[in-house]
């Protein structure tokens, strides 16, 4: 089912399932999603995790969205389209979603009040070089007192990063916030196949 797709165009109206159609192959594609998922996931030490997007996943995303709210004027498929579409990556860069997991909710409150700025301290590094993600570029999410859970990540690369990587470079993610401070080890080869295909 993925064979020609082409995971950096973005979504139109007519790429997405009617509210019928996609009843009827919810479980299969689901399921679909899930698989491709596994090699777009990466973890940074115990409570961050990165999950980068890709026109499939957010797919994915908006027909579940679409679904639930029962959504299927096409003002509101484009308006919902309009926001989703720019965690697509655009061939220059990767995009992820940021997570801080952390399941008890009075250590994450605690937790979130100590990592404000982390979203800024996030890595990709390349041969030596660290380049770090642009977040939230939607809208700001954190304050004075606490970050939020959940950012949006853009990491840019230039023409010379994007060769290295697409000729096997070796990518490592990592934060070095002053209370988060770790860098995983490089990433899986099926990861990297996976994250490449974003790349022109």
């Amino acid at each position: 089912m993925l064979t020609g797709f082409n995971i950096m165009k973005k979504l139109t109206p007519k790429n997405l399932m009617s509210l019928e159609e996609y009843h009827n192959c919810r479980n299969n594609f689901r399921r679909e999603v899930l698989e491709h998922k596994k090699n777009r996931k990466v973890s940074i030490g115990v409570d961050a995790t990165l999950y980068f997007e890709d026109n499939l996943t957010i797919k994915y995303q908006v027909q579940e969205v679409l679904r639930i709210e029962k959504v299927f004027e096409l003002d509101a498929i484009e308006e919902e389209l309009s926001a989703y579409n720019p965690l697509i990556p655009d061939g220059t860069n990767l995009k992820a979603t940021f997570m801080i997991e952390i399941p008890d909710v009075d250590e994450r409150r605690k937790k979130l009040s100590q990592f404000i700025g982390i979203e800024d301290r996030v890595y990709a590094l390349i041969e030596d070089e660290k380049i770090f993600a642009i977040p939230d570029e939607d809208l700001e999410r954190s304050d004075e007192e606490k970050t939020s859970a959940v950012h949006f990540l853009r990491f840019e690369f230039d023409k010379n990063t994007l060769s290295l990587i697409k000729n096997g470079a070796a990518i490592a993610f990592g934060i070095d916030h002053p209370n988060y401070e770790f860098q995983n080890k490089t990433i899986p080869l099926s990861v990297h196949e996976s994250l490449t295909q974003d790349l022109d």
